[in-house]
């Protein structure tokens, strides 16, 4: 009999691709969400869907669905793909789960997520971060005005890059005003190339991992064109991430942005505790299904890039014309795979699509950005969790 997965977070295209590598690996896949994903739904992937209620507005609700579900479902192996990972590591979700929650304990989770934690722990596992300061009142953050072009300022929690300021002028630095409750850090700015990994590890073992840069991204930060690295920075790179998953007794996905500087030297800038684009370089024949679910190492990434189709054309053309980079725009849609649809499974373009405008219309109703409203009912910013 096929084992059971359970794939959270069906908003995510990193989750239908997951689905995807899983139906491949013979897996019966279930994915569910606190909202429609149409992109989802739209696609013929043999797979189950569900809704759950809202973990951040309805945190009792939403554990005891979830207990119910895999109980009904019986469900092997919950691999949660956004921030709703934290809602499920809650104590007694946790506890409901066991074994079958691919993703490690809160207390893990929130050193990860936390970015100054985050940058304390690499300082104490011997890893490269940048010198970071926890800032906690507007009085912490003055220390930093007459040198701000030196340091990156962002809140400890936060999603998307879209709060962070890389050399503030002097106005937008006074408005920055944290708390105990909301701090912020000061990171210590490295000039040099980004880039970025994502990777699974098995009880502090690496079972997978990609890593790759992009020059498309979104005013936040936000990629939605994924390039693999070239051999040599990423063995670096895979080096820091086989090191940080042994270091932390890593079990589940993780991802890292990191700064490469002029002398080639890698540093972790954050950690994300979930599921990132990176899944699109490793996903197609059911090995990555098989890293998750079984702690059998993948082979070596795809060389080949990825993308979001939709993002490509609305965003990505634009900039091509702005930047004068049609060339380079149109090879990378010549030689690499669109990470939403498949070949016979096109709907789920228009699925995204969908999905973008109905978080559109969802940010508007709120006053917030359409970023900000596709993780409003998963965000966890560190509060208390039952």
């Amino acid at each position: 009999m096929a084992r059971s997965v359970l794939i959270t977070g069906a908003r995510a295209v990193a989750a239908l691709d997951l689905a995807r590598d899983f139906v491949a690996a013979g897996w019966q896949v279930h994915l569910a969400d606190s909202c429609v994903s149409r992109m989802a739904r739209w696609s013929r992937l043999a797979a189950e869907h569900h809704l759950y209620p809202p973990p951040r507005q309805e945190g009792e609700a939403f554990r005891r669905a979830i207990a119910t579900l895999v109980g009904e479902k019986n469900i092997d192996l919950v691999v949660p793909t956004c921030e709703e990972v934290f809602h499920l590591a809650a104590p007694s979700l946790r506890r409901a789960l066991g074994a079958r929650l691919f993703a490690p304990d809160l207390a893990t989770l929130r050193q990860l997520h936390d970015k100054f934690a985050f940058a304390r722990a690499c300082d104490g596992w011997g890893l490269p971060a940048p010198e970071s300061h926890l800032l906690e009142s507007p009085a912490d953050v003055a220390r930093f005005a007459g040198e701000a072009s030196e340091w990156v300022f962002k809140p400890c929690f936060t999603r998307f890059g879209d709060a962070a300021l890389v050399d503030p002028a002097p106005q937008a630095l006074a408005q920055v005003t944290p708390t105990p409750a909301a701090p912020w850090l000061a990171q210590r700015r490295i000039f040099g190339r980004e880039a970025a990994f994502y990777a699974v590890a098995h009880h502090g073992a690496l079972t997978a991992f990609a890593a790759y840069a992009s020059e498309w991204r979104l005013g936040g930060g936000a990629s939605y064109a994924f390039e693999p690295l070239d051999a040599g920075d990423a063995a670096a790179l895979h080096d820091l991430a086989a090191r940080l998953s042994s270091s932390a007794g890593l079990h589940g996905q993780f991802a890292c942005d990191v700064m490469i500087d002029a002398q080639g030297c890698p540093f972790l800038i954050e950690c994300n505790p979930r599921a990132t684009s990176g899944v699109h370089l490793l996903t197609g024949s059911g090995t990555l299904a098989r890293a998750i679910g079984e702690g059998v190492p993948t082979p070596p990434q795809s060389h080949a890039p990825a993308y979001l189709g939709p993002a490509m054309v609305v965003y990505g053309l634009p900039q091509a014309f702005r930047e004068r980079r049609l060339r380079p725009w149109w090879h990378l849609l010549a030689t690499g795979r669109e990470a939403i649809s498949r070949p016979g499974d096109r709907w789920p373009l228009a699925g995204a699509l969908a999905d973008a405008a109905g978080f559109f219309r969802e940010g508007r109703r709120h006053s917030i950005t359409t970023t900000a409203a596709a993780t409003r009912d998963i965000a966890w910013n560190g509060e208390e969790l039952d």
